[in-house]
């Protein structure tokens, strides 16, 4: 039969889960530093042409690989409330503390990097970034609540913060992978591409972490991490919504292939959802059981969704490309 455990259970029984996958991690995670990746030189020969001032001008970046850039960039610069809300739902003992106290410093090397590179290479308005930064630093993060304002808080338990965290977390980190590996392929320089890959090899494997805590999670109390998983995917956003430019940008995103709905679909729910054997499982209640046909119905959908946004897509695509080559002809 199906049991419900309180937060403290569930720390307590995927203790040794958590000791095993931080010593995983940590046997496989490869040391890198940020400056490693920033090309200094381009600097410097910004500063030897005497501008202090930003101009549009010094950019070599896309519009969207900027606009990907700065997303990406402002996603992780919240790692303050990312990380209150990991520790809060996790102990700060054992084998818990040291992955919140690891994954936070691995994650930090991202923000650096990234900033480092845009200003350093003038691929962006520092002055602008700044001010981006502090309006989405300020009003900060917190996956559980907005999660429980989506759904109401009968459906997910106040005293389950973990479970809907790890479930949140796993489908996001794929997801920051999927969207920083693209973001490096449109920058047009193999010095960012690199960046990127390093920065998404990182996510993939704090993804593995949770992705386990998850699995472990699924065997222990079935109903309740499906419970989580449900409502997760269905409510699923990516933690930049907030930001400043965030629905300029994610158009932006989606319409250029760094992070769009197919993508969302094929490269991070289902194979998450397969690794998890969610459709083959024989373990679930009653409760589980329901949910799981709730998913099913909720994935058709989905699907369908891709297919209407890919023909949108299509079509606004085709009316740049010819509005671009109306322009092209009248400048000629």
């Amino acid at each position: 039969m199906a049991r419900n455990l309180t937060q403290l259970e569930l720390l307590i029984e995927l203790e040794p889960i958590a000791e095993a996958n931080v010593n995983r991690h940590l046997s496989m995670a490869k040391a890198w530093h940020p400056h490693d990746y920033v090309p200094w030189d381009a600097g410097r020969n910004f500063t030897a042409m005497g501008g202090a001032d930003w101009d549009p001008a010094q950019s070599q970046l896309s519009e969207v690989a900027k606009a990907a850039m700065i997303t990406n960039l402002l996603t992780e610069d919240n790692l303050p409330s990312y990380h209150r809300e990991i520790s809060d739902n996790f102990s700060q003992d054992g084998p818990w503390g040291t992955w919140v106290g690891r994954w936070t410093a691995e994650e930090n090397r991202h923000g650096i990097v990234l900033r480092d590179y845009l200003v350093v290479t003038r691929g962006v308005d520092p002055e602008a970034l700044e001010q981006a930064r502090m309006i989405h630093m300020t009003n900060g993060y917190n996956a559980t609540q907005l999660a429980q304002k989506r759904i109401g808080t009968k459906a997910i338990p106040s005293d389950c913060g973990f479970m809907v965290s790890v479930a949140y977390v796993t489908f996001q980190e794929l997801a920051t992978r999927v969207s920083h590996r693209n973001t490096g392929k449109v920058c047009n320089d193999p010095i960012a591409d690199r960046m990127l890959q390093r920065i998404a090899a990182d996510e993939n494997l704090h993804m593995i972490f949770y992705r386990n805590i998850c699995a472990a999670a699924l065997d222990v109390s079935p109903d309740q991490a499906m419970e989580a998983i449900t409502h997760i995917i269905r409510e699923f956003q990516m933690p930049g919504a907030g930001m400043p430019n965030f629905r300029r940008n994610g158009v932006i995103i989606a319409k250029h292939g760094i992070y769009d709905l197919r993508q969302h679909l094929e490269e991070v729910l289902l194979p998450v959802l397969k690794k998890w054997n969610i459709f083959e499982r024989t373990d679930f209640g009653p409760r589980g059981d329901q949910l799981r046909n709730e998913l099913g119905e909720f994935l058709d959908k989905l699907r369908g969704d891709v297919v209407k946004f890919e023909d949108q897509r299509d079509r606004s695509l085709a009316r740049d490309a010819l509005r671009a080559e109306r322009e092209g002809a009248l400048i000629s």
